[in-house]
């Protein structure tokens, strides 16, 4: 009987990306693979930060694969040039403007 393979889990893929080695062979530290790739994030990343690194990321996803245009732009009834543009044209702030920032008040 063959054994049926469980689907990985979150820790597993993190030990995974996190034991994966350089092209020399040297294994990276998870410091360095979050350098490496910006969507992995840091401790002090905001929220609005992080949500449109995902939106970013899935635009892209979209824009990339020609079969998920096609199908965007038949559900839009535009054409796949146009809906791409309108892609692109959404990264560059897919969440609205940045958050005011909160200045400290200071005691006098």
């Amino acid at each position: 009987k063959r054994k049926k393979k469980s689907r990985p889990t979150a820790t597993d893929v993190f030990w995974k990306l996190s034991t994966m080695s350089n092209p020399g062979g040297a294994s990276i530290s998870s410091e360095q693979l979050k350098a490496r790739y910006i969507g992995t994030g840091h401790a002090d990343m905001t929220k609005y930060e992080w949500v449109t690194n995902q939106h970013r990321d899935a635009l892209c996803s979209h824009v990339g694969h020609y079969d998920q245009l096609s199908y965007y732009s038949v559900a839009q009834n535009e054409s796949i040039g146009r809906v791409r543009t309108q892609m692109l044209e959404k990264m560059l702030q897919p969440c609205g403007p940045p958050p005011q920032k909160k200045e400290p008040e200071t005691e006098e």
